[in-house]
């Protein structure tokens, strides 16, 4: 890959802290081959300034744009990236799914991050599309100018939509790109992220989408609280199913459709009407719990003990014969270092305490070997601050209800289509509960497909599947 150095001419507005350690803007350039076309491209690594009403900077927004040399504007496509958490930064997106390079794990060894190396991606979605990474603020580089009063500007679902909203009109604006064909990309809870955004750029900015990109989203908070809704604990099972038959090789791909469809039926038909139903006692309790451990593989005496809910954050569903599994892959494990059973809190998560974190000192790598952008702050890749300061309120609401708006969206945007990605396995959220969702839209059903891969959450360090992944989008931007 050759690379060249340009160094940007506008002056940034001064600030004080962390915010005044991020370097200027950097672009290069760079030419690579992705699924046999040559592409040549510019990278731009920098920050996009926030204000308040008063003109008062608030944060300098961290992204990486990548734009194809010599493209019609009108015609390009443009893609703006964002993870979820609330709390995660948009590196996972960006070195495992679409940027132009990609983190790859050990064949055989998925879960050794330390051996993870970065390498063209063949799978990139820069053919398709031109593209912008957006951390959001207290994420990655992103860095809000007061951290005081970061929490009510930016910590919330409403606050945070609106940033991202005028984050993404100010790089159009000043890119000449507002007549672009205009995408999302959301990731987990980026799927909620990706609805509020595109309602915020709507009312706020006078900015309508073409199109949603959801990969493994969360939709709903209230469709993933297991331990409280019954609903939640049905949509969740069929993942649990897709996991044990997967572990017990008999899931193919042949059969895999046929039997993640009942598998979803059996959760919403004679599951959730038991669970919700008077609880059973004696026999009774004792058969349907054997059909739920049956169904999940899960042991029978957790399945017991947890009334036939199980809660996949729980220990004692997460360890089994010596190994801790992962809410975001049920198929995907560690030696637990706790197997005699602790609080979940001494327990770590393989993906997000594990394999997960080289995500951010890959892009550090990355930022600065390839894009030229230096700096000494770490990269923020996970804030649990962050997460634990959300304000998961709407207006006025107790919690920020998604369906409603996405419902709104597809009425009021008669040409808006979504394309929602789901691995087999992921216990964070669940693929039946996309599937749940787009079954009881009822205006615009026909422009929201739904696609299954082999994987977790993170569907794309599975190679096989961020290759279809990028397949699928291909034909979503190319209607």
């Amino acid at each position: 890959m050759a690379a060249q150095t340009d160094a940007t001419k506008t002056a940034a507005p001064t600030f004080e802290g962390a915010a005044a350690l991020l370097p200027p803007d950097s672009l290069t350039h760079h030419t690579e081959t992705f699924a046999g076309h040559k592409i040549a491209y510019t990278a731009h690594a920098g920050t996009l300034v926030l204000r308040d009403n008063a003109g008062k900077p608030t944060a300098r927004v961290f992204y990486v744009a990548y734009t194809q040399d010599g493209a019609d504007p009108a015609k390009r496509p443009i893609s703006f990236f964002f993870n979820g958490g609330p709390g995660a930064a948009t590196a996972y997106l960006h070195l495992g799914a679409a940027g132009p390079t990609v983190l790859s794990f050990p064949t055989g060894n998925p879960t050794d991050g330390a051996n993870a190396k970065l390498a063209p991606n063949p799978d990139s979605w820069l053919p398709q599309t031109d593209m912008v990474f957006l951390d959001a603020p207290g994420t990655g580089w992103s860095i809000p100018v007061d951290e005081k009063t970061a929490d009510k500007t930016f910590y919330g679902v409403k606050q945070d939509a609106s940033a991202f909203a005028k984050a993404i009109q100010l790089w159009a604006n000043t890119n000449k790109r507002l007549a672009s064909p205009r995408y999302l990309v959301g990731e987990s809870y980026g799927g909620i992220r990706s609805i509020e955004v595109a309602d915020a750029l709507a009312q706020q900015q006078n900015l309508m989408v073409n199109g949603i990109v959801m990969i493994s989203p969360a939709l709903d908070m209230l469709l993933l609280d297991t331990a409280n809704s019954p609903l939640a604990s049905a949509l969740l099972l069929p993942s649990f199913e897709a996991s044990r038959l997967a572990l017990q090789h008999k899931l193919s791909p042949d059969t895999a459709a046929h039997q993640l469809d009942e598998a979803y039926h059996y959760a919403l038909g004679p599951y959730l009407s038991t669970l919700a139903n008077t609880p059973l006692t004696g026999e009774d309790a004792k058969a349907f719990y054997t059909d739920v451990a049956t169904h999940s593989g899960l042991p029978l005496d957790v399945i017991t003990k947890e009334r036939g809910a199980p809660q996949p954050f729980a220990h004692d569903v997460r360890s089994r014969d010596g190994r801790l599994y992962t809410l975001y892959d049920g198929t995907l494990s560690i030696a637990d270092p706790f197997p005699e059973g602790v609080d979940n809190g001494d327990s770590p998560d393989p993906t997000l305490s594990g394999f997960g974190r080289a995500y951010g000192s890959a892009f550090e790598h990355y930022a600065a070997d390839s894009l030229n952008f230096h700096t000494d702050l770490s990269y923020n890749l996970l804030s649990m601050k962050v997460n634990a300061a959300w304000d998961f309120k709407g207006n006025g609401e107790p919690v920020a209800r998604q369906i409603p708006v996405l419902r709104r969206l597809l009425a009021l945007n008669p040409t808006l289509r979504i394309f929602i990605a789901n691995g087999y396995y992921d216990l964070a959220c669940p693929f039946a509960s996309s599937r749940w969702v787009a079954e009881h839209i009822p205006v615009g059903r026909n422009r929201i497909g739904l696609h299954l891969y082999p994987g977790g959450h993170m569907l794309y360090t599975r190679t096989d599947s961020r290759a279809a992944l990028a397949r699928d989008v291909q034909a979503f931007l190319s209607p």
